[in-house]
């Protein structure tokens, strides 16, 4: 089969729309507020968020003083509930910490809090601040009401610096988490397969953080493709996309077939279902029954942002889908598989063909999968996907469910350019990590699971914030401390706020 020009990710970051919040102190001058509410929106606007924020003779200056103006502000995110992400808590002067909790106690999603800088040469009663002081206040009120809020570095940022734009970036990466994780739901396709005992999950736990489970039969999924017709007009266009999507020379007619409806299936249960990840049992019935592994169709759906692991691993796909929506960019579930010689701080990290394009350093070809050639025999298994990760920075971590509640770990690291011999099949890449014996021991006293989810780019922080202070995870943070000095036992938990449900 002759492959169709390579087809692009559909997976891109959408921005966050925010609700802007102005704080007020009314015995400092109006002009602060008028000034400050139309830079905010301008700002904002041209890094590409949409602002909602209170008509300016809503209440004074259309800021927030008192608890009336924060009853008015409140009502106002109840009116536009789902239309904002994250709201932004901004203080152009000292600003009335009474105020602000009455209007964002049950704002419900992340708070970005924001003051003004003063200016040496405008210290005088009529032009000074006072936010860089406000700030602690509303922070202190904040923290009795036990509301989750965001503070970064600078303590105070001008909406016009590059570090301001710096703090919005991260922010709208936290925001993107807590809004795909808060109403996710995830696809286990089959029954967990029996020796993979580590994936196991408790869909109750899941349930409690506002992500749902929902289960399908493999029976009912392969009888789906069955119906499945190749002039069906889904069939056609897998088909086109598939060709496109990696090399097929010496794939059967008759596997390509059984892939692409596969393909269409899984396709209709997202559609049907509402589906954000899913996770497939991956062997051996597929490879027994209809001859296929079902790797580059994962490795497809990872390409287009819906988080798809193997092996039954839903813990794993979501935590992918959180990466990918920190990042803004493609995810893969992969195993923590080899040394690399005597290297300490590299590893090879590896699966059988899910790996998105998006992080391969070429297109991949499909082809038997050399593994379960071994106990089926030949063409028997046709779709792993075989390839290398292209070198770049990452993000890793995944999750468990332990006594009811979500646990994580994260770290950062990078694929190298390093080789890796061309009998080793499936999509593999070089990982350099910094004190990575030490990290391999923490998530083995941890008691996670051989897999590792990544993504490019280093978000290992964003996600951090979103998971312990909005969604109320615990977290560990791996490689830190230095290597010698975390014990057995030792959970490295990072804070754990009030969840946003």
């Amino acid at each position: 089969m002759q492959p169709a020009a390579m087809a692009q990710p559909t997976i891109q970051a959408v921005k966050t729309p925010f609700a802007l919040f102005l704080g007020n102190r009314g015995f400092f001058p109006a002009s602060l507020l008028s000034t400050a509410r139309s830079e905010m929106i301008e700002v904002l606007t041209g890094l590409g968020h949409k602002v909602l924020t209170l008509p300016p003779d809503a209440t004074r200056h259309g800021a927030v003083e008192t608890r009336r103006e924060g009853e008015i502000f409140a009502n106002f995110l109840r009116a536009n509930r789902g239309a904002y992400g994250g709201v932004i808590c901004c203080l152009p002067n000292f600003g009335d910490e009474t105020g602000a909790v009455t209007a964002l106690k049950e704002a419900g999603v992340p708070l970005l809090i924001q003051a003004y800088p003063d200016e040496l040469d405008r210290m005088s009663p009529a032009e000074r601040r006072d936010a860089f002081c406000g700030k602690f206040s509303v922070m202190n009120v904040f923290r009795q009401h036990g509301l989750p809020f965001t503070a970064l570095e600078p303590h105070v940022v001008h909406p016009r610096s590059a570090a301001f734009a710096a703090n919005i970036d991260y922010f709208d990466r936290v925001c993107r988490i807590c809004t795909v994780m808060k109403g996710l739901v995830v696809g286990a396709i089959g029954a967990r397969t029996t020796p993979f005992k580590t994936v196991r999950i408790d869909e109750l736990a899941l349930q409690k953080f506002g992500i749902t489970t929902e289960t399908f039969d493999l029976s009912g999924v392969l009888g789906r493709m069955n119906a499945v017709k190749t002039n069906d007009a889904a069939f056609v266009a897998k088909a086109e996309r598939l060709r496109g999507y990696a090399g097929w020379d010496d794939v059967p007619r008759a596997a390509f077939e059984k892939l692409v409806s596969l393909g269409v299936v899984l396709d209709q249960l997202i559609d049907e279902h509402g589906l954000g990840a899913l996770a497939v049992r991956c062997w051996l019935e597929l490879q027994e029954q209809i001859g296929i592994s079902p790797c580059v169709i994962l490795s497809e759906l990872n390409d287009r942002g819906i988080a798809a692991a193997c092996e039954v691993d839903v813990g794993s796909a979501v935590f992918m889908q959180a990466l990918s929506r920190a990042s803004g960019d493609v995810s893969a579930c992969l195993d923590w598989n080899n040394n690399y010689g005597d290297a300490a701080d590299k590893c090879i990290l590896f699966h059988c063909g899910p790996v998105p394009q998006g992080m391969m350093a070429g297109r991949g070809r499909v082809v038997d999968h050399a593994m379960i050639e071994g106990t089926l025999g030949k063409g028997h298994s046709y779709g792993c996907n075989v390839g290398r990760i292209a070198p770049t920075p990452f993000t890793f971590g995944n999750l468990l469910t332990r006594d009811g509640e979500i646990e994580c770990y994260l770290g950062e690291g990078r694929f190298t350019d390093d080789p890796i011999p061309d009998a080793f099949f499936g999509c593999a890449g070089v990982a350099q990590i910094d004190h990575l014996q030490t990290v391999l021991r923490q998530i083995g006293y941890l008691g996670h699971r051989h897999h590792v989810c990544v993504t490019p780019g280093r978000v290992a922080e964003a996600v951090w914030e979103a998971m312990t202070v909005y969604l109320g995870f615990r977290v560990s943070r791996l490689g830190t401390p230095s290597p010698g000095t975390w014990m057995p036992g030792d959970r490295v938990c990072g804070r754990s706020g009030p969840a946003l449900r």
